[in-house]
């Protein structure tokens, strides 16, 4: 599941892509427009720059943009800077031990199924792909 810091980190990175060019975008603005807390976007946006997603500035004209293009964004990276990794099960994660049940887990190759399609899904969807994306209220 997705947690609402990661929901809301990609709302950030959204919202600066449509605001701010070359300009820095004030952290209140985006706390405004985004209809989130400036002090939890606070603990998002040092996340988001010390994971290069994101440069901040301080003082008069400070505040916030991106690090890159829009396009040069995946939402999975976004998401797993966020929430860490996608893996389904700990022995999907880079890095896991070699899990001694792999050669007999029936379950297995469900989770690795799944795990491809969320990352692949994720991965082939870039920020520019979101910016005025709206969902029509359900009637």
């Amino acid at each position: 599941m997705i947690t609402t810091k990661g929901r809301y980190a990609l709302r950030v990175m959204i919202d600066l892509a449509e605001h701010s060019g070359e300009k820095f975008v004030p952290l209140k603005d985006i706390a405004q427009r985004q209809m989130i807390s400036k002090k939890y976007l606070e603990i998002i946006v040092k996340d988001l720059v010390k994971g290069k997603m994101v440069v901040g500035a301080s003082g008069k004209g400070g505040g916030y943009r991106l690090a890159r293009k829009p396009e040069e964004y995946p939402v999975g990276e976004i998401i797993e800077l966020m929430e860490g990794t996608l893996a389904t099960v700990a022995c999907l994660e880079n890095g896991a031990l070699p899990c001694p049940r792999a050669e007999m887990c029936e379950t297995l190759p469900l989770w690795k199924e799944y795990y491809q399609l969320v990352h692949d899904f994720l991965y082939s969807k870039n920020l520019s792909s979101l910016i005025g994306k709206k969902v029509d209220p359900v009637p």
